[in-house]
């Protein structure tokens, strides 16, 4: 099985590739911004499946003409069979209030980042039509709320993307599956306050494997936050503008 993971330094993709190197014939395509944090992911597999096989690719996860000159690097590879997009950055919602540079870097790397890859892993599949396409996005973005709606509305972009290109590969053998993690215990939120258990990556990433292998189109993880948000989401405005939350 070759498996392609965008952003491979995240808590969750970690614990996503832990699991699918102990795979049979398990190739592993590890991509990221920085070099020697993939190439110290790539050693962990190697330890814990020795059979793995690993590449790392390191580039501007931002920028379109590296995606696109990646393209080419990733089709000499022959066929992929799963493709997981997990890169994002956490953003601190007053910071991007008051400085542009730290808004726009916000939507950058949580929403257009994500639907460049997306893309790219659906022209990769397009010749066999046949594939598992597995996007990130997140709780936050189901409804916009005063402490993370930068972070939140790209998410919120990822969600409606995901769904839209959903509608579009429905008729190939091509499946793209949304996954919605709540908090979860990694570094990007290492300084998030207000919640007094968090999800383990592991916990997330049994969920993330389970629900794309069986094409499930939409995961919230752990599953009760499907119905925190439903709850979150019916709120009225009058009464939920005066929480805080």
């Amino acid at each position: 099985m070759k498996t392609v993971i965008v952003g491979a330094t995240s808590g969750i993709a970690k614990a996503c590739a832990r699991i699918w190197a102990k795979e049979p014939n398990a190739e592993m395509i590890l991509i990221g911004r920085n070099l020697q944090a993939l190439e110290r992911v790539a050693a962990d597999l190697e330890v814990r499946a020795p059979g793995v096989s690993t590449t790392t690719f390191a580039l501007d996860l931002t920028n379109p003409v590296e995606v696109e000159s990646l393209e080419e690097k990733l089709s000499m590879l022959g066929k992929i069979d799963r493709f997981l997009v997990a890169q994002g950055e956490l953003t601190e919602q007053r910071s991007a209030e008051t400085d542009s540079s730290i808004l726009a870097n916000s939507v950058t790397i949580n929403a257009t980042s994500v639907a460049l890859f997306a893309e790219l892993a659906a022209r990769l599949m397009a010749t066999n039509s046949a594939g598992s396409i597995i996007l990130i996005g997140s709780v936050a973005g189901d409804r916009g709320r005063r402490s993370n709606y930068t972070y939140g509305a790209s998410k919120a972009f990822v969600d409606t993307y995901a769904r839209g290109m959903q509608h579009r590969l429905a008729a190939t053998g091509i499946r793209l599956s949304l996954v919605k993690p709540g908090p979860t215990a990694t570094p990007m939120t290492a300084g998030l306050s207000g919640y007094n258990k968090m999800a383990s990556p592991d916990q997330v990433a049994r969920e993330i494997v389970a629900a794309s292998a069986k094409g499930k189109d939409v995961l919230y993880t752990p599953r009760i936050w499907k119905l925190v948000m439903l709850v979150v989401k019916n709120i009225p405005s009058a009464i939920f503008n005066r929480i805080n939350f």
